[in-house]
């Protein structure tokens, strides 16, 4: 009986390490980016299409197939050879998880490197060599090295050379051009047609202003295209060069008629900022234009990690000053955002009393309104030598974020004070950003706007607008509080851009903007409870019935 019993248990060890070896080798690996991917929702970028007259239902393909070129060159921007990866890698879910991130580093964890061979991400992502040191950059000679439409390569002697994006992406540029001017042959709209036919010839000529000026004097367009160089915060190096990306949109014309007016008031809102008048002296344009869109392509920059919700272009100070900024709200994707995420982060962490405050016109305004704040303050340091932007560096687009964030609030708790807002209880939008900033701290710390809600959330906590109840979990606004912090902090954020103060600047980000212990397990309790951390689209021609 012994010997059979050994005989059994031999025969079960043996069956047992047969199914072990049958296995995947890599199944804990496939199972933990699986886990990733399923932190994504998937959301059908649609619109109602029978608004557009037949020749701006033909122009949507065309502008889709230019978006898709932006989005190869945002590829060779972020990473580098797209198809080269893809397919040095087996894996069906790792696959898919890099096409999220447009790499192997996850976007929305600190871009660490979920590709097993792949270091870190290089900085300066390959808009410089990915060997070039600061000292090396700094001793170049070349004013255009800063430029927004230049990469930095390496010439046959081993030196920096400084390639306009029209030369450096030559072939793709050219094709995108051509699908535009075809598209503008189609276009109706006068201004819809001026600014596709000025945007073929910025792509090939590395001059953006005319095509950017066109684009602000659009009014009556029934569809919208943003294609080109735009962001810059791939670049987290310097903070420099512009990422190419592109959104087709449908205008919701009844939307659009509603918030139309507020426009209007930014000279008065400009006047009404918490900083002495030095800070506020430039005048923002008359022409700056609120509009709702219903997205139905992104590609790109704006299509990697976290999805952009609302758009303020363009990014070009001396158009600010001239003509204002265009402020698209994209309702469709920020519902979304809103339903499949922030109201089940509420239902977790906001205390239950104040859950009643969780409202999509509320999350619609705070979005809106952030958009408006990138408009306002300064563009330019109070001495004039330099913008903001080249004052703050890398630290520019988080800092930027952050004033857009707490600027929003501001501005729609001046507008309850004018009377433009009707019926407007503030507690709504308070606790409804308070929530909305659980729902970006989780974009993490390579995020912009991550930083920018790490920041404002660990002020808040400081100063007594947000107090945490560690017994059940809770978070609460308290309102007068929460309205005194609101004003401080962007008094705060405008003057340290006013003075470009690069150093308090660095100091901010390094203090508040990362996730410390407290916060993070909250993180992680939002993570388990299996809320998305982002939506993924299905979209296309396909999709759209083409």
């Amino acid at each position: 009986m012994r010997l059979n019993f050994k005989l059994t248990m031999v025969l079960l060890a043996l069956a047992a390490m047969t199914a072990c070896k049958q296995k995947p080798a890599s199944t804990s690996e496939k199972t933990s980016v699986q886990m990733k991917l399923d932190e994504y929702a998937r959301f059908e970028l649609t619109a109602d299409m029978s608004q557009l007259s037949e020749k701006e239902k033909q122009m949507i393909p065309l502008l889709i197939d230019v978006a898709d070129i932006m989005d190869g060159l945002f590829w060779k921007q972020s990473y580098g050879d797209k198809e080269a990866l893809l397919s040095s890698i087996a894996d069906s879910a790792t696959r898919e998880f890099v096409k999220i991130n447009y790499g192997p580093w996850e976007r929305l964890n600190g871009n660490i490197s979920f590709v097993e061979g792949i270091g870190e991400k290089p900085a300066g992502a390959r808009f410089y060599p990915v060997d070039m040191t600061k000292e090396e950059f700094e001793k170049l000679d070349n004013a255009d090295k800063t430029g927004l439409y230049t990469i930095l390569t390496r010439n046959a002697n081993g030196g920096l050379e400084v390639v306009p994006y029209s030369v450096a992406y030559k072939e793709e540029l050219g094709k995108a051009a051509h699908l535009i001017r075809k598209a503008a042959e189609l276009a109706e709209e006068p201004r819809l047609k001026k600014y596709l036919e000025l945007r073929a010839d910025a792509l090939l000529s590395n001059d953006y202003y005319a095509s950017d000026f066109a684009w602000m004097e659009m009014k009556d367009n029934g569809i919208d295209f943003v294609v080109g160089p735009i962001e810059n915060y791939e670049d987290a190096l310097y903070g420099y060069k512009a990422a190419f990306e592109s959104f087709v949109l449908v205008k919701d014309k009844e939307w659009t008629a509603r918030v139309g007016h507020y426009a209007s008031l930014l000279p008065q809102l400009q006047k009404s900022l918490p900083v002495p008048d030095k800070y506020k002296k430039e005048t923002p344009g008359s022409d700056s234009d609120l509009g709702v869109y219903e997205a139905i392509f992104y590609a790109g920059d704006c299509n990697s990690g976290s999805k952009t919700i609302a758009i303020n272009l363009p990014n070009d100070p001396k158009i600010h000053v001239e003509k204002g900024s265009r402020k698209l709200q994209l309702k469709n994707v920020m519902r979304a955002k809103f339903e499949k995420i922030l109201v089940p982060i509420a239902e977790l962490l906001v205390n239950p009393e104040q859950r009643k405050h969780i409202k999509f016109d509320a999350f619609f305004e705070n979005v809106m309104f952030h958009e408006t704040g990138h408009g306002l303050g300064v563009t330019r340091t109070l001495d004039g030598k330099l913008t903001t932007r080249e004052a703050l560096k890398e630290a520019y687009s988080s800092i930027e974020e952050g004033k857009a964030d707490i600027l929003g609030l501001y501005l729609v708790n001046q507008l309850n004070e004018m009377g433009e807002l009707k019926d407007k209880d503030m507690m709504d939008n308070y606790v409804t950003f308070m929530a909305g900033i659980f729902r970006s701290v989780r974009f993490g710390a390579s995020s912009a706007h991550g930083k920018a809600n790490m920041i404002t959330f660990y002020y808040f906590m400081e100063h007594g607008a947000i107090s945490y109840d560690a017994a059940n979990g809770y978070y609460t606004v308290n309102y007068e509080k929460m309205k005194q912090a609101v004003s401080d902090l962007s008094g705060l954020i405008l003057t340290m851009q006013g003075d470009g103060n690069y150093d308090a600047a660095v100091k901010l980000i390094a203090e508040k903007g990362t996730v410390g212990e407290g916060l993070q397990k909250d993180l992680d309790r939002i993570g388990s409870a299996g809320i998305p951390r982002d939506i993924v689209f299905a979209q296309g021609k396909g999709i759209l019935g083409y």
